[in-house]
């Protein structure tokens, strides 16, 4: 029974000392997180992502915050959450000494006047007879909306407003979709790209064509939507579909990037069924690029960052110069290589191939840089295979045989990125071995400046980037 009672008097004494009086002084005031909320740029009608703030109370008594509302004139489109409570306006909201609470905030945005609109209120708190803000801002983009929408006759998309899919985007059978310079496409979560007739970006140094999730801000603090994947599904390319050329373009926050299925039957010599000029294909959940006997040719282009490996090639014929392969990808494990290559040639052991009796693979990577997590070529016995890479830089210690010509071997090619930074730049450092060690006989025409207007001088650097000291 002492025990007990000592216990209780304990309960009691620890009790007493916490101070449930409340404090009545203008000077005492709560401390905000942040004296601006900045909601970002959101497509106007969609609900933005919700942000937060606190408001603390540094004060060892309570706090009793008696008016909490909006105002301002564009009030009405914002939206409160208050220690778990939804409104406009609160009263009597009570703070515990050294303790907080959080306010979330969100909006929905009207169409504005012109393509971007600014958008402001505030959260007025009055405490102790005293009212501060928190200023509330949010950019509310216009866009073309785009849900199910099948594309039968030619048409031109440009970069007047963007152009958000929320559900698929079908070119049909022989049609074909122009971007120009500075076109947007901004897709839904499992949206998708099918391209049965031809699509044709032209982008340009300055004002490339972005196909990307319609995401925008910041996932946590400092990790931006803009380097993660599974934003949408992808872009596809059937059997059908010819004469694609992506210049200048960037796709990327897929879940499964770019597919391209070939036509058996296709002559592809002069045409090639997906051209990439300068270009980028990054951020995807699967692979950036896989290609079915179909016909590629990529010059200047960087595959980055995919958690499956970056390029799947499967039959026809391919040439990628100026390239630079490289993965990162930071949110799961890598679990392919760089370069994957199938359908290459028969079974040693059975002399069995894969029944399709097309063609075996053929490619010519020259130029380029293959480096980064996940390894860099499957098959690593090429022997046999119409499968080149010459003068290209890997991360792996090898040696040249008759696939792999004049290539440079173990070394680090020293991009600026730094991964855990969330930093991916690919350009080179100036001490990369990298710079000036391309064979200037294998740099194709295309490839005569890179994706950011760079002259290919001789000596010529590999990889998609020409070396610039005011890169750094």
């Amino acid at each position: 029974m002492k025990k007990i009672i000592y216990i209780l008097s304990l309960c009691f004494l620890c009790l007493s000392c916490i101070e449930d009086g409340f404090t009545t002084a203008p000077a005492d005031q709560p401390v905000f997180s942040t004296d601006t909320l900045d909601l970002g740029v959101v497509f106007t009608q969609d609900v933005t992502p919700t942000s937060r703030f606190t408001v603390h109370n540094p004060h060892s008594k309570q706090l009793s915050i008696s008016d909490i509302r909006l105002s301002g004139a564009d009030a009405e489109y914002f939206r409160l959450n208050v220690d778990g409570i939804t409104g406009s306006d609160f009263a009597g909201v009570d703070i515990r000494g050294k303790d907080s609470i959080y306010v979330f905030v969100e909006a929905t945005l009207p169409e504005g006047a012109s393509p971007l609109t600014d958008f402001e209120a505030s959260i007025d708190f009055t405490t102790n007879t005293v009212t501060r803000s928190v200023v509330l801002k949010a950019q509310g983009q216009n866009a073309i909306r785009i849900d199910g929408k099948t594309l039968t006759a030619d048409a031109t998309f440009d970069s007047t407003l963007p152009y958000r899919i929320a559900d698929s985007l079908v070119v049909a059978p022989g049609v074909t979709l122009t971007a120009l310079p500075g076109t947007r496409f901004c897709f839904h979560d499992k949206a998708s790209l099918i391209v049965r007739g031809t699509l044709v970006c032209k982008g340009t140094v300055n004002e490339p064509v972005v196909l990307a999730g319609d995401r925008t801000g910041d996932v946590i603090t400092d990790v931006s939507f803009d380097i993660m994947s599974r934003q949408w599904t992808g872009a596809f390319f059937t059997y059908t579909s010819k004469g694609n050329v992506l210049e200048n373009t960037t796709i990327k926050n897929t879940v499964q990037g770019v597919a391209i299925e070939g036509d058996p039957n296709a002559d592809y010599t002069r045409t090639p069924q997906l051209t990439l000029l300068n270009s980028r294909l990054r951020n995807s959940g699967d692979l950036v690029l896989e290609a079915y006997h179909s016909n590629i040719r990529a010059v200047g282009c960087e595959f980055a960052e995919a958690a499956g490996g970056l390029v799947y090639l499967q039959g026809g014929k391919h040439v990628f110069n100026h390239c630079t392969f490289a993965n990162n990808y930071l949110f799961a494990a890598v679990s392919g290589p760089a370069l994957s290559f199938a359908h290459v040639s028969s079974d040693p052991k059975t002399g069995l191939d894969d029944t399709s009796g097309l063609p075996y693979t053929a490619a010519e990577i020259t130029n380029s840089i293959i480096h980064g997590y996940g390894g860099e070529v499957s098959h690593g016995d090429l022997t046999g295979t119409s499968i080149y890479l010459r003068s290209c830089l890997l991360k792996s210690t090898g040696s040249d045989d008759d696939n792999f010509i004049n290539c440079i071997w173990g070394e680090d090619p020293l991009f600026y990125t730094v991964r855990n930074d969330y930093f991916f730049d690919y350009r080179l450092k100036p001490e990369s071995p990298a710079i000036g060690a391309a064979d200037p006989s294998l740099t194709l025409p295309e490839a005569a400046t890179d994706a950011y207007g760079m002259s290919r001088a001789f000596p010529t650097d590999l990889g998609a980037y020409v070396f610039t000291p005011t890169a750094e």
